[in-house]
């Protein structure tokens, strides 16, 4: 089904006008953050629910020193801080233990592991994998890794997914024989059925990490559809290229209404459907973002399991 796009004075969007259904899917969401996004907000505390996880996305060429000092602020406003640790651009596992030695300092006991979006490793890590297999994260709470709903072509260029549930699998089997409590935060897609298909599937496969979804937040479409296409967003693109093509709905912003609807309800209907919470890629800007989810059922808070 395709996604619903609203205007702001619909009465779909008014605030307040959530399902009860919605307000449970989005309890707990994450959301996510880059230093120079960060520093707009003064004070997280007046926008996201008490406890929320921000993710700080380390992109190629950020100081290690922005990161620290992002976690340290959004983790002294009460948060739970959860940096990225792109592997290809890790040299080495000295690097990689300063790094983490660095946000220990600063309270940081989470991180989501990922190969990272650049072609060729600057040195020794090439995956995720790879970074688990060092043991240097003992004594963190969580360790999340990246899915894939759509596959990923830069592991499957074939366009299956042969590697990317391979990968998966592990990882899951990872969490099996060691401590660790991990999940998996996912890129974002536009369409519930081949989510709901892709986490089934997964289930099917043997594999037992939950699942974080992601979504993209409140965004013009023209902004929406550029991130779509660097992220390599698969066959759920197509949502937003029918929409372009409407000139009555170009100029919309994009909701992810109907989309998180849609897995709201089936996740009431199943409750052992393996997404456990959602989160967002605050495109069109984190405030956009988090005052869409308050508005829509999401100001309620942290749960108790997270």
């Amino acid at each position: 089904m395709a996604l619903s796009f609203f205007r702001k004075d619909s009465k779909d969007a008014t605030p307040g006008a959530h399902s009860a259904e919605m307000e449970a899917f989005l309890k707990g969401y994450s959301i996510e953050v880059m230093p120079r996004t960060a520093e707009k907000v003064e004070d997280f505390r007046a926008i996201l629910p008490k406890g929320t996880r921000v993710y700080i996305a380390h992109i190629e060429g950020t100081p290690i020193e922005e990161m620290v000092a992002t976690a340290k602020r959004i983790g002294a406003e009460g948060f739970d801080v959860m940096p990225h640790f792109p592997a290809r651009i890790i040299a080495d596992k000295a690097v990689l233990t300063d790094w983490i030695a660095r946000y220990k300092d600063v309270g940081v006991s989470q991180a989501l592991l990922l190969a990272g979006g650049v072609a060729q490793p600057v040195g020794d890590f090439a995956t995720s994998m790879q970074l688990l297999e060092t043991g240097a994260f003992t004594g963190f709470d969580r360790l999340h890794v990246a899915g894939h709903p759509e596959g990923n072509k830069d592991i499957d260029p074939d366009g299956s997914d042969k590697m990317v549930m391979e990968a998966a699998r592990w990882k899951s089997a990872f969490a099996e024989r060691t401590d660790a409590k991990m999940a998996m935060a996912t890129q974002f897609c536009f369409e519930a059925a081949p989510v709901i298909a892709w986490v089934d599937r997964l289930a099917a496969e043997g594999v037992k990490l939950p699942v974080h979804i992601g979504i993209a937040g409140p965004a013009k479409l023209q902004t929406l559809i550029k991130f779509a296409i660097a992220c390599g967003v698969g066959p759920s693109l197509r949502v937003l290229q029918k929409r372009a093509m409407d000139v009555t709905k170009l100029l919309l912003p994009y909701e992810p209404t109907e989309v998180l609807a849609e897995l709201a309800a089936h996740k009431a209907k199943t409750p052992g459907f393996g997404i456990e919470q959602v989160h967002f890629f605050p495109l069109g800007g984190i405030k956009t973002n988090a005052q869409w989810a308050t508005d829509n059922g999401g100001a309620s808070g942290v749960p108790a399991n997270a």
